[in-house]
């Protein structure tokens, strides 16, 4: 009853949505201990025990971040998760108490922000919980000093507008991630520039977290598709092998259907 009642409240957006965090998890010892640690750093919280009750509480009170666990009943993380980013761009944080390189890639794929191995210490989760809304307000809301890497970017047909987190082709929203948009942002800036793998990880995990390189592949990839006329022979991201990734200096050579 206790429960229901702070997913009610919470629905309602009786908390304050800058600070909400929703945690997904069907361990109620787990949740807990991951709740009392956000509480104490001024988080509002409540949980879901399933798959299904969290996106319906994230479609309601849309929180500010997900804590995902991977293992749950109803519906498991992975189709949480691709279903919370096909709705929408909150950052997800992944649980899980499997290790494996693949598993960590495949999540972050699916539009996850970071990703965290069982067992696991608090404290380093809810500084991953702050290290992503860092990320995540720095595109929302620039520095003064960052007012330059602020600005509107136009390249052919694409069109970047980073203070309202927007891209658009030939004047079509394109829904990217927030590591989509990182990327596709720092290639932009600099066309014709070559980025290596390290350079762009720095991009997407500013806090020095250890990041196997393939991450920045599968993220390209998935930035391919949405912007690409072709995947096979991209005209915009080129990759440049053995090195990285540059922008392409003339996407304009290329011939886009109307």
């Amino acid at each position: 009853m206790e429960l229901r009642k702070r997913q009610a409240d919470f629905a309602m957006n009786l908390v304050d949505e800058a600070q909400s965090i929703l945690i997904i998890e069907d361990d109620p010892n787990i949740a807990s201990l991951v709740e009392r640690y956000l509480q104490v750093e001024g988080f509002a919280t409540t949980i879901a025990l399933d798959g299904r009750s969290g996106l319906a509480l994230a479609a309601q009170a849309r929180p500010r971040l997900v804590v995902l666990d991977l293992m749950l009943p109803e519906l498991d993380g992975w189709e949480v998760c691709r279903e919370l980013r096909r709705r929408s761009n909150v950052p997800v944080l992944m649980l899980s108490a499997r290790e494996d390189e693949t598993d960590r890639i495949v999540g972050l794929s699916l539009g996850a922000d970071d990703y965290v191995v069982k067992p696991f210490s608090p404290r380093e989760l809810v500084e991953r919980v702050k290290a992503i809304l860092r990320r995540s307000e720095r595109w929302h809301s620039p520095e003064p000093e960052e007012k330059e890497q602020s600005r509107s970017l136009q390249i052919g047909p694409l069109r970047l507008e980073p203070e309202k987190h927007k891209l658009t082709l030939k004047g079509r929203y394109v829904s990217l991630t927030p590591s989509e948009f990182k990327l596709l942002h720092c290639l932009m800036a600099a066309p014709g520039r070559v980025f290596s793998r390290d350079e762009l990880l720095d991009q997407l995990y500013d806090d020095g977290q250890a990041v196997v390189d393939r991450v920045v592949d599968v993220h390209i990839g998935k930035l391919r598709k949405k912007i690409e006329p072709d995947v096979a022979t991209p005209v915009f991201v080129e990759t440049v092998h053995g090195i990285g990734y540059r922008f392409a200096e003339q996407p304009l050579s290329v011939p886009f259907e109307g």
